[in-house]
């Protein structure tokens, strides 16, 4: 896209697309010129909305960024409002083919001599932080972790509930005193961690999860299977775990795990079994006490220049709009090749959301047996959404809808933008690791929080997540940037977005500067210079995929 096509107020995505995407708001009657061919408006096309370029008949095909997204449902006039009534989703078959893909690879000299500060462990991997990490091996344990948490977070400086503490102390007063509290505001004071006592330790963390017993023996393997990942994640440090004694995770299963996935794991590995226990009372201190001398001895661990070749960043986007796959995306996109050419690895998942562009994914993998296993994975898992009735067409969300996203293959085309132009170099599993420098694609759900513990599972160490409408969602072990598609968005929702990328709309910065500026304020954040929103917010969000449907 250039830069003179940014500065109109409608973009064509691809050449071989029949629809224009309006960048501004466009009153019904208006006409817009685009390459030389006059459109009027039939209807009030909003900002991030797509109208016609001719006028379509039933069945007629529909292409946004070069690739089948629907199907006309009645006719319509050119210039009108793509809507959910005139449009249903459509998507192009895939298949293996012998195909010769050709990348090109970005311009890298900027950053060949950068680095970041990173955290070199033991096993030859390089985390962006620093974490104690706690680990319930079933649900039974929820309770006991959050007494610790409190505990740990207030006495030693990581709780961010301070000045909402202060606010109900404020409003109990008022109440004791026979003040009314609808008199008291709302502006709380900002609290700072200035009194965190472990400098070198970015956080403690709590793996919470509803899962380790009950369900299936199938859901407690893949459970052990994620929070062994988790465990060995370069970002964690040492880890505290809690078990009942009785469930169908065995503290025994979970261990072998962790030594199947890294046979040189030595990180401190601190077990407390409740059924063992004298009392809940003495688990609790014992596994505080215990934890604070590892608190001190991982604090000895410091920051050390790390080559950029050294980065694992996973790329989401949640709740998306309809500049989702014209700004953000393809910013992140370009991010995520100077990433792939400067060594590093990238990670592209949420699978639900690649329906429509599999052909292009299937054509860039490096090796058959890569292509053939992405071609596997996305069949099963669309089958087994259709078999209760769903299916990958039913992805997008009210909100989707609203702001443009009218069909899953829309969504998804834009979606896809986000993993860039490399080739495929692997395609994983769920809590499979990355291992592989290049473009991988790593089997999720798209739901939110299910797609980035996956992400983290398999190796990432930040996580570039776009959004047009705003979600808060963060991860326990692995940085959550949020990239903002729109300025409206990043002004209303400043408390947890770090990027900005209205400027592309705007046509003030091109797709390759601000995937630039994204890749910049990564190397800042994977070297504790600046701390994403989410991170701040200690917005830790950990949902396990049960490998049921979940879209």
């Amino acid at each position: 896209m250039s830069q003179n096509e940014l500065k109109k107020i409608v973009v064509k995505l691809d050449p071989k697309d029949n629809v224009l995407v309006a960048l501004t708001d466009l009153e019904k009657g208006k006409i817009v010129v685009f390459e030389n061919e006059s459109f009027e408006m039939q209807d009030v096309i909003k900002a991030k909305h797509k109208f016609y370029m001719s006028d379509f008949h039933l069945g007629d095909e529909i292409f946004m960024y070069g690739v089948l997204v629907g199907k006309v449902q009645t006719n319509v006039a050119k210039g009108s409002l793509m809507t959910t009534d005139n449009l249903k989703h459509a998507a192009e078959p895939f298949d293996y083919r012998s195909f010769d893909y050709t990348w090109q690879t970005p311009d890298i000299s900027k950053y060949k001599n950068s680095t970041f500060n990173g955290f070199k462990r033991k096993d030859g991997r390089v985390g962006t932080a620093n974490y104690w990490l706690f680990v319930p091996t079933v649900f039974c344990e929820n309770r006991n972790l959050d007494v610790i948490k409190e505990a740990l977070h207030n006495e030693l400086g990581y709780s961010v509930s301070d000045k909402y503490t202060t606010y109900t102390h404020q409003l109990l007063e008022a109440y004791k005193n026979g003040v009314d509290v609808e008199n008291i505001g709302t502006d709380l004071m900002p609290t700072a961690n200035s009194n965190r006592i472990f400098k070198n330790v970015d956080g403690i963390k709590f793996l919470n999860h509803q899962g380790g017993c009950g369900g299936t023996r199938q859901d407690s393997a893949t459970l052990s299977s994620l929070l062994a990942s988790y465990a060995n994640h370069p970002n964690v440090a040492g880890i505290t775990v809690l078990s009942l004694g009785c469930q169908h995770l065995q503290v025994a299963d979970f261990k072998n795990d962790v030594l199947k996935q890294n046979p040189l794991f030595d990180k401190p590995l601190l077990i407390f079994e409740q059924q063992n226990a004298q009392s809940e009372e003495q688990l609790i201190a014992e596994a505080i006490k215990k934890t604070f001398s590892g608190l001190i001895e991982i604090n000895k661990l410091e920051r050390t220049p790390q080559p950029l070749s050294e980065l694992c960043i996973g790329v989401k986007c949640g709740a998306s709009d309809g500049f989702s796959g014209v700004s953000a995306n393809p910013a992140v996109g370009y991010t995520a090749d100077l990433v792939v050419a400067l060594g590093g690895k990238v990670l592209l998942a949420e699978f639900p959301e690649l329906c429509g562009v599999e052909q292009n994914l299937i054509d860039r993998c490096e090796t058959e047996a890569a292509a053939q296993k992405f071609i596997n994975l996305m069949r099963s898992y669309d089958d087994l959404a259709h078999k209760v009735g769903s299916g990958f067409h039913m992805n997008p969300s009210p909100g989707n809808i609203k702001d443009g996203l009218i069909t899953d293959a829309i969504k998804s085309a834009g979606a896809a933008k986000k993993g860039g132009t490399a080739p495929v170099v692997d395609v994983l599993d769920y809590t499979e690791l990355a291992t592989k420098p290049g473009l991988s694609l790593v089997c999720t759900p798209g739901n939110d929080v299910e797609a980035t513990t996956g992400k983290a599972a398999a190796g990432a160490t930040l996580i570039l997540f776009t959004t047009g409408l705003g979600t808060p969602t963060g991860n326990p072990v692995c940085p959550v940037i949020k990239v903002a598609t729109n300025s409206i968005l990043a002004n209303k929702m400043s408390d947890i977005i770090d990027i900005d990328c209205g400027p592309v709309i705007s046509g003030e910065k091109t797709i390759e500067e601000m995937g630039e500026a994204i890749l910049d304020y990564c190397i800042k954040a994977a070297s504790g210079e600046i701390i994403p929103k989410a991170v701040q917010l200690n917005q830790d969000d950990f949902i396990p995929w049960k490998r049921g449907v979940s879209l």
